[in-house]
């Protein structure tokens, strides 16, 4: 089973390796609905539109095809690290932009390349639902995705061990869940950033506190998610020790077996991430890259997101596949932290949870 999730859930992250390159991937993909106008386009469809995206950015073969066949354009993609390496690169290039398009810039790191005018104006054909936008930038940044980043468990360790599981953030800090926690770094991931946010917005000034609480009662801090999730969870590695891991709300619905979940995601953990693509400002193909963004919004595409990405769409009637239903379970009311206070507190944030846990 391990073996089957892993195999699942790395697909993505392998999918698109190399700067430039095209897409290329699995999936059976869609059969994709008559081209509309892109939004904004002003001429003749031609040419080839570059996407700046992270490293897990992947969508059927079948899709692109689609897309390049309807539109004229010919796609290629340019991946950029995580989220937190992207929105570097389109801030440093933000006068001299390394494509047209981007997508993959999240709510934790939004702030960034917009203060930095990387992106310009675009209205997409259609528009998401307005609890996705930016509160500023959204004119420049469309929603495209969400995906809650929550505590998981390894409800199997829990029901063969005897205990109860956490529930709560102050549940981690528990001495009954000593050496159990295993979370990606602040720094050093676009998950265990948000986690941190999670934390920030959980307790307020009073975060500093809460990690030292937390440190002290053994959670051990790695690199990044495959790290966290693959070396250390009990239910990804069959030599992890830590049946407590950062992941997300999808997680549960790839850990299937006997025709149950052996994980859980705790909901009143989680800290709500949302995925956005726009045009970057001075872009060779500004109107390839409007096409890029509707397209992105298309039934076709909105549907193949769960099981490409591991995401939620964010247009209504897209499809979800049956076992999200049932096992990929969305909090209510996630955690959250405005942008602008993002931007405002980032670094010095950062600066502090290093030498928390440094210490």
């Amino acid at each position: 089973m391990h073996r089957r999730v892993r195999a699942a859930l790395t697909t993505a992250a392998a999918a698109v390796t190399l700067a430039g390159c095209s897409l290329a991937g699995g999936g059976s993909g869609e059969t994709a609905s008559e081209p509309t106008s892109p939004s904004g386009a002003t001429g003749e469809p031609g040419g080839t539109v570059l996407l700046a995206t992270h490293e897990s950015f992947h969508l059927p073969k079948k899709l692109v095809k689609a897309f390049e066949a309807e539109t004229g354009y010919t796609l290629e993609v340019r991946a950029a690290g995580d989220a937190g390496t992207l929105a570097t690169k389109l801030s440093l290039t933000a006068d001299n932009p390394i494509a047209d398009a981007a997508f993959g810039i999240d709510n934790t790191f939004a702030s960034r390349p917009l203060g930095e005018g990387a992106f310009a104006d675009v209205t997409p054909a259609t528009q998401p639902p307005a609890e996705y936008a930016l509160p500023d930038g959204g004119d420049q940044l469309v929603p495209v995705d969400s995906a809650s980043v929550c505590v998981n468990v390894d409800t199997a360790w829990f029901d063969a061990e005897g205990l109860e599981p956490p529930q709560t953030l102050e549940d981690l800090a528990d001495a009954q869940y000593r050496d159990l926690f295993v979370t990606p770094g602040a720094s050093t991931s676009s998950p265990g950033m948000a986690f941190f946010l999670a934390t920030v917005a959980a307790f307020g000034d009073d975060w500093e506190s809460y990690w030292t609480d937390l440190l002290g009662n053994g959670a051990k801090v790695v690199d990044g998610w495959e790290d966290a999730y693959y070396g250390d969870f009990t239910a990804g590695s069959d030599t992890g020790t830590r049946p407590i891991v950062v992941s997300y709300d999808s997680s549960p619905a790839f850990t299937v077996s006997g025709g149950k979940s052996t994980t859980a995601a705790l909901l009143d953990t989680c800290f709500r991430q949302v995925e956005y693509a726009g045009v970057l400002a001075g872009a060779d193909n500004p109107d390839g890259a409007a096409a890029l963004v509707d397209w992105l919004l298309s039934d076709e595409v909105q549907s193949a997101l769960p099981e490409a990405m591991y995401v939620f769409p964010v247009m209504p009637g897209a499809t979800i596949p049956d076992d999200w239903a049932t096992y990929a379970e969305q909090p209510g009311d996630p955690f959250t932290v405005d942008p602008a206070e993002i931007a405002a507190n980032r670094e010095q944030w950062l600066t502090e949870w290093t030498d928390v846990i440094s210490r």
